[in-house]
């Protein structure tokens, strides 16, 4: 390497540290609030899982829950509350059939309720996968009580097969569109409208290519409308690219549309859509080399303001494992219709190889425009419906239903991206600040259980707070939200959990409440506490921007706690930030410590050990929190401690005990010594007397043992038979017969010697009765 290049290197270094840690990436919420009970208004029954279906009833205060097998009505308001459920069970012949198909009977074989809309008489539109055999029926709440009509419908191609498998559909003027797969297989995907005429999508690669339904929403494109155009249904997925020219499968996330008033074509196109187009979406990321994989989407339009002002929120996560970022990117609709209505198609073109290739198509387009729906300039032409178009125009759309131009968010990069939990859903409300200006507030569910709260204040992305739901960690699979009573509902596979916009009551300061940034909250000066701000009867202490706390009043001196501790001995100071973003700092008699071996900075207190009369004093919890308009520092935490017998308080008075750096350590560390040299003595002396044979005298002791063998026959020829009986049992007795290890029975014959003194065991006796055990 050149000595320049490595000398940047070592410069830029730094600089790239610093970088890394003041990213947004890793930015963590202000304030993070662990799962609690309180936290929020759960519901699960034992048993029944996958609560991920939802419907909001505010017309009869309900939540209704569809879930695995069971569908329910909640209180809207506390959704802990159950007002009647009813089962939706499939028959034993039904799983019998489905577990034959090869399918799981504990898992898949089951009824997981998919769809759920409200009809224009009241009732409601259920379905369910009923063991790869989806079924749909009508369902009414009545006195209390939720009954299913048994009218059993056909569920293909409204409702998906495979309970875990996306899909999405809305019911619009009693119509439901749908957009899931149509065979059991999942090999044949569709976008369809049921009724009042069956319209579905082409079965082609081109049209829709293994795809992974996320969500759908209609416009009223039709309302005020100069041009007659008809009102539009959107559909959002992903799907492997068909337009790439690359070895490995690509995923891409797209936006298709509909007309509502499509018919299908009269030869060409019969019953299949004469609308549908679809067109890619980015969402740039850090310049990422694969593109991000749409995930959920939430459509938000302003009451007062026409529908090319709205806007969608849709989070997106890497499809590469290398990558933990998450985005949320924000489209304007008006942007995407103008794809539609003005953008070049995309073309294939066949190429020598036997691949297909894809352009940008740059011939003719007939009129009427491929895809468009029926407008006034149509209807002047005598076409006034689908069925009325030409062949020529149902033949260019079937051939390119593919848009060349890519859709690219508000500001051509995401709202948010942050590291850590993969985002799941959003939902985003809007809210008035106390200056006046509309904000708009993403909630947005992880799949660790936790929601976000984020804001975007002039480019700057702040995360308010996170909040966990679910115990254990469960990913929140659909999320809603209630503007009668300005209430979030998450779901997941073990429950269902119910949370408000703001809990501004977690704020106990001025500043605090300043510092959260939370433009539901204010802080008002004459009751002295942070409040919902559409509340508040008065005026009250918000900046939103900047986290000015130069705003509020001065606080309250902390009430300072008393805390006794003896000579020698160990207390704890408790102190809890009240935000993830602030640092803490301790003073003694207004001077800052630093933290040593005797005084431990703990990050929810002080600790301190072997305590000294140089140790009592008062001490001061500081909190310090930078925000744009300067640093700010409050006290936390007081305390006033002096020597003597043991006091009450937040403090924690820890007992002696034995020091881990004391003599009990040592004392530990002599005996285990004493333990080693003692084991090293043995061994020693057990190679020393040959109990344990060396190594390198294992062939030298093989070669003995041989000679040893020989001259114990020929002394065994030699020696008297009365002599080998009478000392033959006292090798029997030692043992007994359980040992051939020569050790062992001279070991145990020599003990026995010992322990009853028997002179007619002699040192000759033991040396022959070794030498036979040895053969």
């Amino acid at each position: 390497m050149h000595p320049l290049l490595s000398l940047s290197v070592f410069w830029l270094l730094p600089l790239a540290l610093t970088l890394e840690e003041d990213s947004p990436l890793d930015s963590v919420p202000r304030r993070s609030v662990p799962y609690h009970q309180d936290n929020a208004h759960l519901f699960r029954e034992e048993g029944v899982f996958n609560y991920s279906t939802m419907l909001l009833r505010e017309d009869l205060n309900l939540l209704v829950l569809g879930a695995r097998e069971a569908v329910y009505a909640l209180d809207l308001k506390d959704i802990s509350k159950k007002h009647a459920s009813v089962k939706w069970e499939v028959t034993q012949k039904q799983e019998e059939e489905c577990k034959n198909k090869g399918k799981d009977p504990e898992t898949e074989c089951k009824n997981y309720i998919r769809i759920l809309h409200k009809t224009e008489d009241n009732r409601m539109y259920v379905c369910g996968t009923n063991a790869f055999d989806p079924e749909c029926d009508y369902m009414s709440y009545t006195d209390g009580m939720l009954t299913l009509e048994k009218k059993a419908e056909d569920g293909k191609g409204k409702c998906p097969f495979d309970p875990f498998q996306r899909y999405t559909s809305i019911m619009f003027e009693n119509n439901l569109y749908s957009a899931t797969s149509m065979n059991f297989l999942g090999s044949e995907p569709v976008l369809m409208r049921s009724s009042p005429v069956s319209i579905r999508t082409e079965f082609k690669s081109s049209w829709l290519n293994e795809p992974n339904f996320i969500s759908m929403t209609q416009m009223p494109e039709s309302e005020s409308s100069a041009e007659g155009d008809d009102d539009k249904v959107y559909v959002f997925f992903s799907e492997t690219a068909v337009e790439c020219d690359c070895y490995n499968k690509l995923v891409v996330s797209r936006v298709a549309r509909v007309c509502k008033g499509d018919l299908g074509g009269q030869r060409t196109l019969q019953k299949k859509w004469t609308s549908f187009l679809k067109a890619r979406m980015d969402c740039p990321v850090l310049e990422s080399q694969l593109p991000y994989i749409i995930q959920d989407t939430y459509r938000w339009c302003d009451p007062q303001q026409r529908w090319k002002d709205c806007l969608f929120f849709a989070v997106f996560t890497p499809q590469s494992e290398t990558s933990d970022l998450s985005a949320v990117c924000v489209y304007r609709v008006s942007d995407i219709s103008r794809v539609f209505a003005e953008g070049k198609y995309k073309t294939p073109v066949p190429v020598e190889t036997s691949f297909v290739k894809w352009v940008m198509y740059s011939g003719d387009v007939p009129f009427p425009r491929p895809g468009a729906c029926i407008d006034n300039a149509a209807r002047e032409k005598g076409i006034t419906q689908t069925l009325d178009l030409p062949d020529r125009t149902l033949q260019f759309i079937k051939d390119r239903p593919l848009m060349d131009q890519a859709i690219q968010p508000i500001g051509e990069k995401p709202l948010l991206v942050r590291r850590g939990a993969t985002f799941t859903r959003i939902i985003v409300n809007q809210v008035q600040a106390a200056d006046g200006n509309k904000y708009h507030v993403m909630f947005v569910g992880t799949e660790k259980g936790t929601v976000l709260k984020a804001v975007n204040y002039e480019g700057e992305m702040f995360i308010i707070e996170e909040v966990q739901l679910f115990e254990p960690p469960e990913p929140i699979k659909i999320m809603k939200f209630s503007n009668v009573t300005g209430q979030l509902y998450a779901g997941s596979d073990e429950g269902v959990a119910q949370i408000p916009l703001a809990t501004c009551e977690r704020s106990l300061s001025c500043m605090d409440c300043v510092l959260a940034r939370d433009p539901y909250c204010g802080w008002d000066k004459a009751d002295r506490k942070c409040v919902f701000l559409s509340s508040a009867q008065r005026e009250l202490i918000q900046s939103l921007k900047d986290g000015d706390a130069n705003l509020c009043p001065d606080a309250d001196p902390a009430k300072p706690v008393n805390e006794s501790i003896w000579p020698g001995g160990n207390l704890k100071l408790r102190c809890t930030s009240p935000s993830n973003l602030a640092k803490t700092a301790w003073e003694r008699d207004g001077s800052p410590l630093t933290p040593s071996a005797r005084l431990q900075f703990l990050r929810d207190g002080l600790l301190i050990l072997n305590a000294s009369d140089s140790d009592t004093g008062r001490y001061r919890c500081l909190s310090v929190e930078r925000s744009k308009s300067g640093k700010y520092t409050t006290a936390v935490a007081e305390y006033q401690v002096s020597m003597g017998p043991a006091g009450s308080g937040d403090g924690t008075l820890i007992f002696p005990r034995a020091r881990v750096d004391g003599p009990s350590v040592a004392g530990y560390q002599v005996v285990i010594a004493l333990l080693v040299v003692s084991l090293l003595a043995l061994l020693a002396w057990n190679f020393y007397k040959g109990h344990i044979p060396l190594p390198w005298n294992c062939g030298k002791k093989t070669t003995e043992q041989s000679q040893n063998t020989h001259e114990q026959e020929d002394l065994n020829q030699h020696a008297p038979r009365s002599a080998f009986a009478e000392e033959k049992p006292l090798v029997l007795g030692t043992d007994n017969g359980r040992s051939n290890n020569n050790h062992t029975g001279g070991a145990a014959a020599f003990s026995a010697a010992e322990e009853h003194d028997d002179p007619t065991v002699t040192l000759p006796s033991l040396k022959y009765i070794d030498d036979e055990s040895e053969i």
